[in-house]
């Protein structure tokens, strides 16, 4: 049976992509890095569902989920459901499940995210930084260009300098690295391959970092990933 959560708040984060804060559920609880199936409660919406991450921390009052739009012209495997999502206002209602998903922290190691591929690691590390706990942890977080960067503000408030690199794939600019993540990137960034690696982002850039991080050492029991 799918909780009945109400809109409270939109608001703009990226030229794509919005977050919305709603209402929690009684006794409804998470762990940073699960997701829920989403689906719009309005006629014939209500069984298209989609996954999406809580950002948002399990002792909070509400429930915030930060969503990337896709239009359907542009990509039709997403039905139109984020499209049909970022047309929503305050007061209208979603459809949520218990929660899911097998991205959990497991101890410090290296994030590496490519675009909304962000969303699910966000929660653990708002969770992580607000217990004292991130340092010693990296975020390698790939996007076309600087404006596709999600949250990076508070990334930037969050991490230790020299534990954060953004790249841009499409866009030289000054303050960023460019080119995509591979072992050649992380080992010219020191990166250290005994440690965890959590990946989330395209599939196909999951199913190549996980065969390169192989190739440099990594042991696949220390890849944390949403299967």
């Amino acid at each position: 049976m799918p909780y009945t959560v109400e809109i409270l708040q939109v608001q703009q984060v990226t030229h794509d992509v919005k977050r919305f804060v709603v209402t929690k559920p009684d006794g409804y609880s998470f762990t940073s890095g699960q997701a829920a199936d989403v689906s719009i409660r309005q006629p014939g919406w209500e069984d298209n569902l989609h996954a999406f991450t809580f950002t948002s921390l399990n002792e909070d009052e509400v429930l915030e989920f930060v969503i990337k739009g896709y239009l359907v012209a542009d990509y039709p495997k997403h039905q139109g459901v984020t499209e049909k999502i970022h047309s929503l206002v305050v007061g209208d209602e979603l459809l949520i499940s218990d929660p899911w998903g097998t991205i959990t922290y497991k101890g410090k190691g290296v994030f590496i995210a490519g675009g909304a591929g962000i969303t699910p690691f966000i929660s653990i590390f708002r969770d992580l930084h607000k217990k004292g706990g991130l340092s010693g942890n990296t975020l390698v977080f790939s996007n076309k260009t600087e404006a596709d960067v999600i949250l990076e503000q508070e990334l930037i408030a969050m991490f230790d300098p020299e534990h954060l690199i953004f790249t841009l794939t499409r866009q030289r600019l000054a303050g960023y690295e460019y080119g995509r993540v591979d072992g050649k990137f992380l080992q010219d960034r020191g990166i250290d391959f005994s440690q965890y690696f959590y990946l989330c982002g395209p599939r196909p850039m999951v199913n190549d970092l996980r065969a390169v991080l192989s190739e440099f050492g990594a042991n696949v029991e220390n890849m944390v990933f949403e299967e």
